[in-house]
């Protein structure tokens, strides 16, 4: 195993249970928000007002692509499966991991969507996202874990184990 990419809807933990997995399993981590935001020099929430939905989706993607990590957890923004070229790329350096939480769990952690950055069509819901969004996860991933109800470490445990 080299890298692995954590993939799921915003909410689902890639961010904070990424890194802690990353210290379970020695691994080092990358955030591609981090990535994109440090890039750009504006939070994802001003390129999508300021670029539109697509033009953000591409800046996504294009900086997905270019990750060179090696044994890193790598946890990517919710969106990165809209552009199935930057998930192949990331595919080749790792194992690609969904993150899954159901609805009902999601809608419990998440608060605006638009302040938190997300790509969203107008006029969706988070359960539009979510029906949109769960079958392209559930196509790329080699690995799923459901993390409803469970701790941070739990999570991270639970993937640890997936990956042996």
């Amino acid at each position: 195993m080299n890298n692995v990419i954590l993939i799921g809807m915003p909410g689902a933990g890639k961010t904070t249970v990424g890194t802690y997995l990353s210290e379970l399993i020695g691994y080092g981590y990358v955030d591609s928000d981090s990535v994109i935001i440090a890039r750009e020099g504006k939070r994802l929430n001003e390129l999508i007002a300021e670029y539109g939905r697509e033009k953000f989706l591409d800046i996504e993607a294009k900086v997905n692509a270019e990750i060179t990590a090696s044994r890193c957890v790598i946890a990517t923004g919710g969106s990165v499966v809209y552009r199935p070229y930057a998930l192949e790329t990331l595919k080749k350096t790792g194992r690609v991991v969904y993150l899954k939480l159901s609805l009902a769990e999601l809608e419990s952690r998440l608060g605006d969507l638009k302040e938190r950055g997300v790509a969203l069509k107008a006029g969706y819901t988070l359960k539009d996202l979510y029906d949109e969004r769960t079958p392209l996860y559930e196509r790329y991933a080699e690995i799923t874990v459901c993390l409803d109800g469970l701790s941070v470490e739990e999570a991270a445990n639970k993937i640890a184990e997936a990956l042996q």
